[in-house]
């Protein structure tokens, strides 16, 4: 397993507003053989809750609104971001900020409202994309951002700002690797469904972009058989070096085993963001050699060290975009006069930020841009063949 060491993700001042909290990020990490399951269940720590009757004056902090889901079906999800907005608070000594949490599960908009009320002029959430209209409709005519957690592209716009990790990036990011290892002519395993439909769109513009050929594509429906079946097909079609299979470890396996019946094959398998943080990628004879794409998980250890010895409990893998929002909302404010509209200019500088999970950077559409590394399923373990940029 390759160490990596911080000096690595050293960023040069002059060129990239760095934000940091020395706490999490400071020292030396591995990538995890068995990465944390962003599936795995946290035993949730206490979290800020809103006021009642609206929030005191204070002449001091910025008010941020925190909408996550603290009840419900992702009320796990919501409790393990809000922890880790409050780690960041912690790790930072930060004392310009004030974070009040608004419980989305109970209506996002009705949240947002109360959000908007009490004075607050930056929004980080929601979590999920269909809860955007609903917080915009009460932000936007009071000029308040939205850093959202979600990954889904649509939502992006001039004051909705898409956090989450997006999986055409991942895809975007083995595909150019691969073609500068030898893959030429590439076939795809979709499955059906939205996610299936991004991901042949990102396959398709990464090859256009990149050169290669698209050669087959099969689709699948989620299951055992159907996968099986899509590849069987795929064989009889041949002509590719490098096959796509976009979804979760079991069922890229499976498919695999079609694909490469023995350690000799020559056919490439990728993989896309989904294998990330599966252990069982390493257990499959069928993966050896699988590249993908993910973005780094050296910091992520020592984070999930530090939230199980406040809060008792692993946290979700998606909570490191909690902590990441409060230290970019700690970057901008060194220049963001208390009571004044947030400056969402400041969130486009183009050399980006630094954070838990890498280098990343908005663009102008709202979308983030994020620095990822590519993985190697190779003798039992996941190795970093092409380590993320430290800076764009």
């Amino acid at each position: 397993m390759n160490r990596i060491k911080l000096n690595r993700f050293a960023i040069d001042r002059r060129k990239l507003f760095v934000i940091c909290a020395t706490a999490v990020l400071a020292g030396c990490q591995l990538v995890p053989k068995s990465p944390t399951s962003t599936t795995q269940t946290p035993t949730s720590g206490p979290t800020p809750e809103p006021t009642a009757t609206g929030l005191p004056t204070d002449e001091t902090r910025h008010r941020i609104a925190l909408l996550v889901p603290l009840t419900g079906d992702n009320g796990a999800v919501g409790n393990s971001i809000a922890n880790a907005t409050t780690m960041a608070l912690l790790d930072t000594n930060a004392s310009n900020l004030r974070i009040t949490t608004y419980d989305t599960a109970k209506g996002a908009r009705a949240a947002a409202r109360k959000a908007v009320a009490d004075g607050n002029k930056l929004i980080l959430g929601p979590l999920t994309a269909n809860n955007v209209p609903q917080v915009l409709a009460e932000a936007r005519p009071a000029d308040i951002p939205l850093i959202s957690y979600s990954n889904d592209t649509t939502v992006a716009g001039p004051d909705v700002f898409v956090m989450g990790h997006i999986p055409s990036q991942s895809i975007s990011r083995t595909v150019g690797y691969a073609r500068r290892n030898g893959a030429r002519n590439f076939a795809a395993i979709i499955p059906n469904g939205e996610y299936g439909k991004r991901a042949e769109d990102a396959l398709s513009a990464a090859i256009q972009a990149g050169g290669g050929t698209l050669v087959a594509t099969e689709s699948f429906a989620r299951g055992n058989t159907s996968i099986v079946s899509a590849a069987q097909r795929l064989n009889q079609r041949g002509g590719f070096d490098t096959v796509l299979i976009a979804d979760g470890a079991r069922l890229v396996a499976l498919a695999a085993g079609e694909l490469r019946p023995d350690a000799n094959s020559s056919t490439r398998i990728l993989g896309t963001e989904l294998l990330s943080g599966e252990s069982s990628v390493t257990r499959a004879s069928a993966l050896q050699g699988t590249w993908f794409s993910s973005v780094s998980d050296s910091r992520f250890k020592r984070f999930s060290d530090s939230y199980k010895g406040r809060f008792g409990g692993q946290p979700y893998r998606i909570s490191t975009l909690g902590y990441d929002s409060v230290l970019l909302t700690l970057r901008v404010a060194q220049d963001w006069r208390i009571g004044r509209t947030f400056p969402i200019s400041r969130l486009r500088n183009e050399d980006g930020f630094l954070g838990l999970d890498g280098v990343f950077r908005f663009q102008r559409s709202g979308l983030i841009e994020r620095a990822m590394e590519v993985r190697e399923v190779r003798d039992g373990k996941v190795i970093i063949v092409s380590p993320a940029p430290s800076k764009f």
